[in-house]
């Protein structure tokens, strides 16, 4: 008989960066696993930064997935709920992988690099299941599906002077690559997937680049950025950057409980594509007969904040009508914002609804999505 000492507590993963992120001071956090900074100084002055100028993040805790092959097209589609084979080699697309209720297990960017290779980023906290699931959704196709997650360190350059910060870096023309587009450059040195793409709300480019490489990457961005208002920025800016946004956050807004339709993201779901997918059925069902509740933004004339788990309510009564998914002071705003899931009778611009904050009904107002929107 043998016997062998309890597991201990998982070890939190680093990215290539996290002396880096110690070196300037951050304020560190646990996040799917991964220690990563939340904060360098103020958060509110590095989302204003974002705004105004540019924010240098560290997202090596995404998810990156290898999806290859004759069949590697098809075999997408069948997975995910989008039309992947009509994307355009070099370009991006968002959709999400469903399970057969049609609930959401993951938003996805599909970026496809050439004719039968595509590139899947998902989020952290749902990287292993995408992976997992997409292997075996490509089963009987002629297609193989490889965790390249270990293989990619990933920075992100966001904000209105993220052109002018990164051109001198690189040889390729900025302003000819599209929103949602990538190309293979080189960046002060530096081999990289370079993806106008982002969270923010914002432009800018996100590049993707070997581990080994990534602190050189980074000192390169922070160079070049230092005369244009660059800063390094943590999650928390980052969450505030994408709840202005209005974009969606997986255990949040997303959740297997939700489909596409209930987030105000049926566009993303193609029922017209000639390739069967997992959820059609059940997505087909919740487009025709509409989603359960509404994706809300909401605004609060007060000062009190609406937290994510709070209750929505029906001012008349006093019912729960619906739960916060995400809130947060403003930085751009001045003003409490929050998302959240309501009746779709209560979901139109300027219904005045309430928050149960802390046991007081406060009142707020329901807005269109998303709160900011860049110039």
């Amino acid at each position: 008989m043998t016997s062998t000492a309890p597991a201990g507590p998982t070890p939190q993963r680093r990215t290539p960066l996290d002396a880096v992120h110690d070196a300037l001071g951050a304020t560190m956090t646990d996040f799917a696993g991964w220690r990563m900074p939340l904060r360098y100084g103020s958060e509110s002055a590095e989302h204003r930064a974002v705004r105004e100028a540019a924010g240098l993040f560290d997202l090596t805790h995404m998810g990156e997935i290898a999806v290859r092959g004759p069949e590697a097209a098809r075999a997408l589609d069948h997975a995910l709920v989008g039309f992947v084979s009509k994307i355009g080699v070099g370009r991006a697309r968002y959709t999400m992988i469903c399970d057969d209720n049609g609930g959401i297990l993951d938003d996805l960017i599909v970026y496809r690099l050439a004719e039968d290779d595509f590139l899947v980023v998902a989020n952290a906290s749902n990287a292993a299941v995408v992976a997992a699931e997409l292997l075996d959704r490509a089963g009987d196709f002629d297609a193989e599906v490889t965790d390249l997650s270990e293989a990619y360190a990933l920075l992100a350059v966001q904000g209105p002077r993220a052109v002018e910060i990164l051109a001198p870096l690189t040889g390729l023309d900025l302003d000819a690559v599209k929103y949602y587009a990538a190309d293979r450059a080189t960046v002060a040195g530096v081999d990289v997937l370079l993806a106008r793409t982002g969270y923010t709300g914002e432009d800018g480019f996100e590049l993707f680049c070997a581990p080994g490489d990534a602190e050189r990457l980074w000192n390169a961005l922070t160079e070049a950025g230092a005369g244009h208002g660059l800063v390094p920025a943590g999650l928390s800016c980052r969450d505030t950057l994408r709840l202005e946004a209005g974009m969606p956050l997986y255990g949040h807004e997303l959740t297997t409980e939700v489909t596409p339709y209930e987030a105000n993201l049926g566009r993303v779901v193609r029922l017209d594509k000639p390739e069967d997918f997992v959820g059609r059925d059940a997505l087909a069902a919740r487009e025709k007969e509409g989603p359960r509740a509404t994706l809300v933004g909401l605004r609060s004339p007060g000062r009190r904040v609406p937290r994510a788990g709070y209750a929505v309510l029906d001012p008349a009564s006093g019912d729960t009508i619906g739960t916060i998914t995400s809130g947060a002071p403003s930085p751009t705003l001045g003003a409490p914002i929050a998302m959240a899931y309501v009746p779709s009778g209560s979901a139109a611009p300027g219904t005045r609804l309430a928050v149960d904050i802390r046991g007081s009904a406060e009142p707020v107002d329901v807005v269109e999505l998303p709160f900011y929107r860049r110039a």
